[in-house]
Order: C-alpha cells, then sequence, then structure tokens
C-alpha cells in the first residue's frame, strides 16, 4: 500500500465552525496512525466569497489545537502549490477541462444568468419545482450539445463567455464505496450538468478537488456528508481523467447536530455558546462569532470533545491525549449518524482537563487576564499555589479570575444577606476576640490558624460550623472557595485581619 496522505482543503471564507476541526482532526489522527502525512490545502477558487484574512485565521486555530500539517502554504511541500488560485495560474485545470472537451464527457456552456433564470421559471413544474442544468434541459440551452461546431467556434472566437459542464451520461449508476456507509449508488439521471471550470478560467470544487488529489497523491478523503449528492460528479472525473484504481478511498463524515439539526453558527448566538474554534469578526459586518478558545478552552480538552463527536474507542474511557487518540483511532469505529453537540458535556471535558493538566500550561493564560483586570502577578510561585487551590472548581479558564481574585484583591462587596440570618452579638464577639490572639500568632500555617479558631470557639462556647461561613464571607465575599483556613494562611496575617475587621463593621 503506497503511504497515506489525506488533506484538509478549506475555504477561505470565514470562521472554522467546529465540524470543520473535527474533520481536520480525523485527517489528522488517521494519518499519523498509519505514519501517513497530513496536508492542508486552501481551496480559494471561488474569489467571490474570499475573506481577506481567513487563511491566517485557519492555521491560527490549527496551532492552537496542536495540529500541525506536514504540508500547506505555510509549510510548503513536494506538491505545490498549496493555493488553487496559483495552481489555476499554472494553467493545471484549464488542461484537464480542455480533455474532457475533447473526449466529449464536458461540454461549453454559452448561457447569461438571465438565461438560467428563464430555465429555472419555465421549466418549473409541480413534480419539480427547482429544474436543474441537466439531461432534460441541456439541448434546449446555448451550449456545445445543442449549437454546430461552426456556431460554438464562432462563440469561442468571439471571447464569448463561457463555462464547462460535465455531461452526466443517462441512465448509469455510479457506484463506490465508503469507509463509513459501506456501498453507495447513485443514478446519474439524478444528477445535474455541474460546473468545471467557470467564466473566469476558475475551476469549481468538482473539478479542483479531483484534480488536486490526484496530483498530490492524496489516498483518503474525509469530508462532510453534505458532499455525498457530489459523489458520483467526483466519481464519473475520476474514472474519466485517471481511473478509478487512483481513487482516494472516501469518508463522508457525520453532521454536528445542534439543539435543531445541523449544527449552525446561530445555535451559538441563540443557546450562547460557540461554534467556532477561535474568535472570528468578519471584516464585512464587523460581526464578532466567539470561539471555543476565547470562551476558556483548553486545546486538549477541545480536540477530546471533538474526537468522540461521531467516534469512540470501543471502552467507558473518555479522557484522551492527542497521542492516545492518535493511537487508537480507526475509521471504521466512527458512525455513520450525526452526532449531538452537548455543551454542558463540552464544559464537563474541559474541567476535567483543567484538573488532569500541571497549573505550568495554561498559567500564562490566567495571568494575562488578571492582567488585563488590572492585577499584576509578581510572585510566579505564589500565583501557581493559588491556581492549585482553586483548580478543582475551574470549568472555563475565566473562572480562575472569579475564584481567585480575593487572594490578591480585597473583595469589594460581601453577601452580607448569608450571614445576617444568624448572625448575633456572641459572634461579633468571638471575631473581636480572635483578630486579638491572631496577633500574636507566631506561626502562620493552615493548622495553626484553624487550631487558634476551634480554640476560642470552645471557649466562647459556639460550634466552629457556624462561625466558619461568617469568616468565609470577611475573606471571599461570599459563599465560594477553597478550605477557609488555606485561604487565610496563603492571604496573611495583615490582610486576614484586616478583612475581618472591615466585614464586622458591616455586619
Amino acid at each position: 500500500m503506497s503511504k497515506v496522505r489525506v488533506r484538509f482543503a478549506p475555504s477561505p471564507t470565514g470562521g472554522l465552525h467546529l465540524g470543520g476541526v473535527r474533520t481536520v482532526l480525523y485527517n489528522y489522527l488517521f494519518a499519523k496512525n498509519k505514519g501517513g502525512e497530513f496536508i492542508v490545502r486552501i481551496e480559494d477558487t471561488d474569489q467571490t466569497r474570499f475573506v481577506p484574512g481567513a487563511e491566517q485565521y485557519i492555521f491560527d486555530c490549527l496551532k492552537w489545537c496542536g495540529i500541525e500539517p506536514d504540508e500547506s502554504p505555510v509549510h510548503g511541500g513536494a506538491y505545490g502549490p498549496y493555493r488553487q488560485s496559483e495552481r489555476k495560474e499554472q494553467g493545471i485545470y484549464k488542461q484537464y477541462a480542455e480533455q474532457l472537451l475533447q473526449n466529449g464527457q464536458a461540454y461549453y456552456a454559452f448561457d447569461t444568468p438571465e438565461e438560467l433564470d428563464k430555465m429555472r421559471n419555465d421549466f418549473k413544474t409541480a413534480e419539480n419545482p427547482s429544474p436543474q442544468y441537466d439531461q432534460h434541459v441541456r439541448m434546449k440551452m446555448k451550449n456545445s450539445l445543442s449549437l454546430t461546431e461552426a456556431e460554438t467556434k464562432a462563440l469561442l472566437d468571439a471571447g464569448t463567455k463561457n463555462v464547462v459542464r460535465i455531461k452526466m451520461p443517462e441512465h448509469e449508476v455510479v457506484q463506490f464505496t465508503d469507509m463509513i456507509r459501506g456501498d453507495i449508488q447513485n443514478e446519474t439521471n439524478l444528477v445535474d450538468d455541474k460546473v468545471l471550470l467557470k467564466a473566469d478560467g476558475m475551476p469549481t470544487y468538482h473539478l479542483a478537488v479531483v484534480v488536486d488529489d490526484y496530483l498530490m497523491k492524496i489516498t483518503h478523503a474525509f469530508r462532510g456528508e453534505e458532499w455525498l449528492p457530489s459523489a458520483p460528479v467526483h466519481v464519473l472525473l475520476w474514472k474519466y481523467l485517471f481511473g478509478l484504481d487512483n481513487m482516494p478511498q472516501w469518508a463522508h463524515l457525520p453532521l454536528i447536530l445542534g439543539p435543531s439539526g445541523k449544527l449552525s453558527k446561530r445555535d451559538g448566538a441563540k443557546y450562547g455558546f460557540p461554534v467556532f474554534a477561535m474568535n472570528w469578526t468578519d471584516p464585512k459586518t464587523n460581526e464578532l462569532t466567539e470561539g471555543f478558545k476565547e470562551k476558556g478552552f483548553l486545546p486538549e480538552a477541545f480536540i477530546n470533545l471533538l474526537a468522540l463527536l461521531g467516534w469512540n474507542a470501543g471502552t467507558e474511557q473518555e479522557l484522551f491525549t492527542k497521542a492516545a487518540l492518535i493511537e487508537l483511532f480507526s475509521i471504521d469505529r466512527v458512525h455513520s449518524g450525526g452526532a449531538k453537540f452537548d455543551y454542558e458535556k463540552a464544559k464537563w471535558f474541559n474541567q476535567e482537563w483543567i484538573k488532569k493538566l500541571p497549573i505550568k500550561n495554561y498559567e500564562l493564560i490566567i495571568k494575562n487576564e488578571f492582567a488585563a483586570k488590572g492585577i499584576s502577578i509578581t510572585d510566579d510561585a505564589a500565583f501557581e499555589k493559588v491556581l492549585e487551590l482553586v483548580k478543582d472548581r475551574c470549568t472555563l479558564l475565566p473562572d480562575f479570575y472569579t475564584q481567585a481574585v480575593f487572594f490578591f484583591k480585597t473583595p469589594e462587596q460581601l453577601d452580607i444577606e448569608a450571614v445576617k440570618p444568624k448572625w448575633n452579638s456572641d459572634k461579633a464577639a468571638f471575631f473581636s476576640s480572635w483578630i486579638e490572639k491572631l496577633q500574636t500568632l507566631t506561626a502562620w500555617d493552615f493548622a495553626t490558624i484553624e487550631e487558634s479558631f476551634k480554640a476560642l470557639a470552645t471557649e466562647k462556647n459556639i460550634k466552629p460550623g457556624e462561625l466558619q461561613l461568617p469568616f468565609r464571607i470577611m475573606l471571599v465575599g461570599g459563599k465560594f472557595g477553597p478550605p477557609v483556613f488555606e485561604i487565610a494562611a496563603t492571604i496573611g496575617k495583615e490582610e486576614t485581619v484586616k478583612r475581618i475587621t472591615n466585614a464586622l463593621s458591616q455586619f
């Protein structure tokens, strides 16, 4: 078997949807599992939809996910160019379109946009409300099949705008084997004559994907199931141009489903969760779509949850490193049915990875978050200790600020209402007395503070448990945080006394 070569071929038209990242991931995992190569090819054939900055954004997303291509426009390689626009300039696609034309497998079409609109209107019926340019109408349109050879030549010599369309055969069945779905059969009568080469000389996806996969020696092609209706066109192009023996093995991946069908950007906006890998701002509308990275997801969690959206290892295990995914991944364990995206489950993955990874892996992100909110961290060792204390309480990375800010800043507000119902003069007297005892402590650690607290509570005949909530509110401001004596030990004697004194004036 030849060396496995797979590709991800995005269009630089906008943000990278998590479905796109999953396609990247499955390609990458399959290639690395087989000791093969992962290629990124930019499919910028539709210049009307090209968005500046989108290509760089795609590579930034892959870098954040830890998915490094072996070949790409950035990394180079022996099978370039890796942008279709640059391949078009070399005339690569035109020569294959001409081969199809010469063999009678494609034809020139000179129809104007107005004539196409008229066709769609004139041939509309109750049974066929959306007529297509196919075997039923092609001879009634302006193309090299309906025109004489002389008429066609005259139009071409005059530089008349035209496209090249595939001539779909009549009454044939096109068959291929999908790695996920098994035997797939399509009737050619139900498929329209797709445009292969546009008027500007740019290939459409249909021609470009076949030519590029052949020239780049792609052995396996994974793409979304929405491309299944186009599969017969691609199979025929392989047959006509290169022979079916050279065609890659295909796998059409299941959809990722949202609350109301295929997961979309609108779902994210409606239900408040990200659907893009990273923040994307549309340069045309200035609309921001939030990404998993900026929401506070770790890349390890992101690729872990994506891997399990349509695949499983055949065990109950849910947490996998990238190395483990590479070792275990097999395409025969990818499901054919849609995978439901569950944001609460996605957050669970992130929480587990926050607990699993060393603080060092994400400390800088949190440090920058603190800095952005006006808190400069100067003692990294102390900062790491604090993060270690609160990490089990954090689901997303921004949670660290909420869960730890009180270690570095006196709370501006106290949840007094949580204390008031059971607050009395005896408790106030306890804390006033305890302040004096704290001042005399020679050691300042968790055990010493707790011992002092409980000893005075016993002396005052108050249950320690009744005093811990007020103490927590004094130090933290609310009913959350790690063990309260650990907090006191960390913020220091002077700050602890200051916060108790401040709170007593408000209770």
